[in-house]
């Protein structure tokens, strides 16, 4: 089905994250005193998107497995770092309460969340960018993303780095700008560049205007590991030293790195209310937790002209 507007794909840890760290707890809080700046911040973000965007269809990915035990095997320092002493995320305590609000109020809505066991919220919007009819438009900070940017499909990113408010709208064209990377090769330009957010160590050395270059010359990571095994392949002594002594992280980074394209879903309607799917639920939601604002923009965003 060919469909004029587009899809909106929402990265819901990168939204409710940014969210919470983005207002004052004290702004933001219900009538017990328990913080909900980041609901409220998450559904003004979707209420702005849905007034500027203006999508026919949007889906919520969440992270069911926000590091899959499949990454950390082929690399165990992926995410290390924000491992929490007793296991599991580091989280700030009064963020973990305000998820399952946010996810009781996307039902009354009738928007649908979805995750997926063993996976990312990035592989669920990896699968639903090559499975749902475009225009795709993927709402996310994390950088991994540029590599679902597919002018043909077409998928665009949303990228929210300076806020939903200043959206970078990335085609591959913004990609190949920003990075000096068509968006099918970000995935090894990362590897190479490395990560520290994620634990990717990258390779010693190669930084992001070494690793376009070598992209740019070799085609991929494919291309430079052969290229090193050919001594006329005119790398620099010194470069092709680091890459060879990082033939073993090279061979699995890319994996870790690419998001997931096949995650099992279940069958969703993604098509926008254009008014509450539950609104008597809604109200009751809006006055327990002090989202009446918010609610209110939302509701008033779906009821209003997407044509």
């Amino acid at each position: 089905m060919a469909h004029r507007q587009p899809i909106l794909l929402i990265d819901s840890p990168s939204l409710y994250f940014r969210a919470y760290f983005g207002i004052p707890e004290s702004a933001a809080k219900t009538g017990d005193g328990q913080p909900v700046n980041a609901v409220r911040g998450f559904l003004d973000m979707l209420a702005q998107l849905v007034r500027t965007r203006r999508p026919d269809r949007m889906i919520c990915a969440l992270d069911h497995d926000w590091r899959p035990a499949w990454r950390v095997e082929l690399l165990p320092s992926y995410k290390a770092h924000r491992v929490a002493p007793e296991g599991g995320e580091v989280v700030p305590d009064t963020l973990s309460p305000q998820v399952p609000m946010i996810l009781e109020v996307l039902d009354a809505l009738g928007i649908p969340a979805v995750g997926a066991d063993g996976y990312e919220a990035d592989d669920v919007l990896g699968t639903l960018a090559v499975t749902q009819p475009g225009p795709v438009e993927v709402v996310s900070g994390d950088r991994d993303l540029f590599q679902l940017v597919d002018d043909a499909h077409p998928v665009r990113l949303l990228y929210v780095g300076r806020g939903v408010a200043k959206l970078d709208d990335c085609d591959d064209a913004a990609v190949r700008t920003r990075y000096g990377v068509p968006a099918d090769r970000y995935a090894d330009f990362a590897a190479l560049r490395g990560d520290p957010s994620d634990g990717l160590p990258g390779v010693a050395g190669v930084g992001e205007k070494t690793a376009a270059r070598l992209i740019d010359r070799y085609g991929g990571l494919d291309g430079i590991l052969a290229a090193l095994d050919d001594p006329r392949s005119g790398f620099a002594p010194g470069l092709r030293a680091k890459l060879d002594a990082a033939r073993d992280y090279l061979a699995v980074a890319p994996k870790v790195v690419r998001v997931a394209t096949d995650v099992p879903l279940p069958e969703l309607d993604p098509t926008l209310p254009a008014s509450p799917a539950d609104p008597d639920r809604l109200l009751e939601l809006a006055q327990r937790w002090n989202l009446a604002g918010s609610c209110r923009r939302l509701v008033d965003a779906l009821a209003g002209d997407r044509s």
